[in-house]
């Protein structure tokens, strides 16, 4: 997400602090970079040109400041005009006081509406806020069937009727179900078109008429840049929409539609859609996302993360377990089943202060190998897995060999273990085992060319 730029900035700002002492001439200079970065970038014109211009007037005296580097002024600078850029602060949903919630999910065909609700549908569910799904899109082959298995497999509710194509008269029965059933929110997923026609605009102000939605939520497909900023004018002119969901940004480097879309509606980006996989929707914070553009890093974000997906209870298990017997690979494995819910460890790395995308590429991370490391260890007896002493010549090849790796790639493993054992016990988490002589320094980390995660 939003690699090429980030790249691209995090290039223009270390020219910068690389100079030391800045001139008025280096700033203009450095500015003139950002422009072409933006631009190319697919940032709307009129926004850059704007940007540049509040940009250029903070910076009128950084050079005057003694206590702080006038490189890093500048780069602060730009961070708070990025997040103003992107609409300055979170928006969450807006849920109404008298429930149902309605909202509304509109966009072109394609965007990735209907997976999106179910994504919302998932996530409010999991904020304790019962859901129910509405099945309005009356036109696309199979979507009515898709909306079904979502809900199915999110154990979530979804109204539908095969005998009409009144869109009214569906989502108002659907919206009679959410308030029997007493349901926190309704979703109701509309029908997409190819393009913007009259019929379709038509058919949503009807809709929107007739049960007055607490939010319309545009999804539009990042991916598009500029075109994705000129749908959400033609919508936001019929329509009046309350947010934006921007959906396929794991696979935007450039960020164009992020950049222009508040500025040019006005309206908050409120989710952004970052994988297909249901959970692979994220709050849209301007402020974290603007330090994760200029390699700042996204600490908070890291944290929720974590917090949304580890087992609160298995990790005070392990944490007793660990701290009383130390760690054997029973506790390894465990581990590291709860970090693989964090998903992959090149996002998770994204996310702190300092590291770009070329620093990952140089560490030649295996996204496969954490399944490498689940079949060593599963290839093991749960007798070896509790002592890994246990493991000689014999037995590692026997490892290697059901696990359909190497031998060497078995002895790597277990020296890392031993290394992760000193580091626990030297932290005061007991070593256990096979724990070894106490060494200096810190483990190699789990990533990197020659880590537990990285390349061969």
């Amino acid at each position: 997400m939003f690699d090429e730029l980030s790249d691209k900035l995090g290039n223009v700002f270390a020219k910068l602090r690389g100079r030391g002492v800045l001139t008025d001439a280096d700033i203009k200079d450095g500015l003139r970079e950002v422009r072409r970065v933006l631009l190319e970038a697919d940032v709307n014109f009129s926004l850059t040109r704007e940007f540049l211009e509040r940009v250029e007037k903070k910076a009128v005296g950084v050079l005057q400041i003694k206590s702080i580097q006038p490189a890093q002024q500048l780069v602060k600078i730009v961070h708070d005009e990025l997040t103003a850029m992107l609409g300055e602060r979170r928006e969450g949903l807006k849920i109404s006081t008298v429930p149902p919630t309605i909202v509304m999910m509109v966009g072109l065909q394609g965007s990735g509406k209907t997976t999106t609700s179910a994504k919302l549908a998932r996530r409010l569910t999991a904020e304790g806020k019962t859901t129910r799904m509405v099945a309005a899109d009356v036109y696309r082959p199979a979507a009515i069937d898709q909306l079904e298995a979502l809900g199915t497999q999110l154990n979530v509710p979804v109204y539908a009727d095969r005998t009409t194509t009144d869109v009214v008269k569906i989502a108002k029965a659907g919206i009679e179900q959410g308030m029997r059933a007493r349901e926190r929110v309704v979703i109701i997923d509309t029908a997409g078109r190819l393009q913007i026609d009259t019929d379709m605009m038509d058919e949503l102000k009807r809709l929107k008429a007739a049960i007055k939605p607490d939010e319309i939520l545009l999804v539009a497909d990042g991916m598009t840049g500029q075109e994705a900023v000129k749908i959400a004018q033609g919508f936001d002119e019929a329509l009046n929409v309350t947010g934006v969901i921007l959906t396929k940004l794991d696979g935007d480097a450039r960020g164009g539609a992020a950049l222009s879309i508040y500025g040019v509606i006005k309206k908050p980006i409120k989710y952004i859609g970052v994988g297909e996989k249901v959970d692979a929707l994220e709050e849209f914070h301007p402020e974290r996302m603007a330090g994760r553009i200029l390699q700042m890093g996204d600490i908070v974000s890291l944290v929720e993360k974590a917090q949304e997906s580890f087992d609160a209870v298995e990790a005070k298990k392990l944490e007793k377990k660990v701290r009383k017997e130390g760690m054997d690979l029973e506790d390894f494995l465990s581990a590291m089943r709860q970090m693989q819910k964090l998903g992959p460890m090149e996002n998770l790395l994204k996310l702190l202060p300092g590291v770009n995308t070329k620093m990952l590429k140089d560490a030649k991370m295996d996204p496969k190998r954490l399944k490498h490391i689940e079949a060593i260890v599963l290839s093991m007896t749960p007798a070896e897995r509790k002592k890994p002493e246990l493991l000689n010549g014999s037995r590692r090849a026997r490892i290697a060999k059901g696990s359909g790796r190497t031998v060497s790639e078995v002895n790597k493993l277990m020296d890392q273990f031993r290394e992760m054992q000193k580091m626990m016990k030297k932290m005061g988490m007991g070593g256990g085992g096979a724990g070894g002589k106490g060494g200096g320094g810190m483990p190699r980390m789990p990533f990197g060319g020659g880590g537990m995660f990285g390349g061969r």
